[in-house]
């Protein structure tokens, strides 16, 4: 997309490549390690040697150590040159929370380096995941095809994603606990044979949200949580679902949701990538709801 402002987000948005490339976004990969060997997060590209869904799974079910880590501040550097050189004299660059990951961090220090001469780079901590994030990144491509300044972009951007809600059910906490995830939710750890988790991301920490039983009484509780969400004070029109390795779990949600919710419209299913599917491990799946808010607005 030619113009004043370019966007940039991470591989946790989880955008399908088709939609980055129509949307004009630049996507910079995560990296995620499994026995010792580093590979980008696979964002569809067909560019490089990378990590998929099913290759985490298949580690985290052989017992493989899974980590992540976030792209260094170096690969900010050149994404924000190459723009540069091409022509957009101002970056709007979003990524997943800074509680979750260093990346944003990384892309504030590639900021500092590269701001000048009439180029600059806002970066926004998006304080979400998946789709909450996702979600703020299409708010900032609206307003960059409205016309917006640099500055009006990058609060499209957060405004959208801060208000955004996620609910995720995972079948065990040991995969977060292993990567330092889990935060409030150590106290379950215990008990985790006997419980079905279900969290919230708040304030761009996973929180424990509530315990039950079974798995089929968690996935009705973030059908419960999302509808309420999704009909409480403020229009909503944005819903997603995100699993890893449980796509029938995934389209009942998604069709229990289009029952409650027929307004909403499409609520797109997809699977996580490696990165947060190493932290919430094989059959989860979760739901993003986002307000339909004037990305412009106050």
């Amino acid at each position: 997309m030619a113009g004043p402002v370019a966007v940039v987000t991470d591989s946790t948005a989880y955008l399908p490549a088709a939609v980055s490339a129509d949307l004009g976004v630049t996507v910079v990969p995560l990296q995620v390690v499994v026995g010792g060997i580093s590979r980008p997060e696979n964002t569809d590209s067909g560019t490089d040697i990378t990590f998929d869904a099913h290759d985490v799974v298949a580690a985290l079910r052989a017992n493989k150590t899974v980590t992540t880590s976030r792209p260094s501040p170096q690969v900010f550097v050149d994404t924000y040159r190459r723009l540069q050189a091409r022509g957009f004299s101002a970056v709007v660059s979003v990524h997943l929370s800074g509680d979750i990951s260093g990346t944003v961090e990384a892309a504030r220090l590639a900021a500092s380096e590269v701001k000048g001469d009439g180029f600059t780079v806002e970066v926004v901590d998006s304080r979400s995941l998946g789709m909450g994030l996702g979600f703020g990144v299409q708010a900032a491509v609206t307003a960059v095809t409205a016309g917006a300044a640099v500055d009006e972009v990058a609060r499209a951007a957060a405004r959208r994603s801060l208000n955004s809600s996620i609910y995720i059910y995972v079948d065990t906490l040991e995969f977060l606990r292993r990567g330092g995830r889990i935060g409030a939710a150590t106290a379950w750890v215990g008990s985790a044979l006997t419980i079905k988790p279900v969290l919230a991301l708040a304030d761009g920490r996973l929180e424990p949200l509530e315990r039950v039983r079974t798995t089929q009484r968690a996935l009705t509780r973030l059908v419960e949580l999302s509808v309420a969400e999704a009909t409480g004070e403020g229009a909503t029109t944005r819903i997603a679902v995100h699993h890893l390795s449980a796509p029938e779990r995934a389209d009942e949600v998604a069709g229990r949701l289009r029952e409650h919710l027929p307004a909403i419209g499409e609520i797109p299913v997809t699977e996580v990538g490696p990165v947060i599917g190493a932290h919430v491990g094989p059959g989860a799946v979760g739901v993003v709801v986002a307000r339909d808010l004037d990305p412009l607005g106050d």
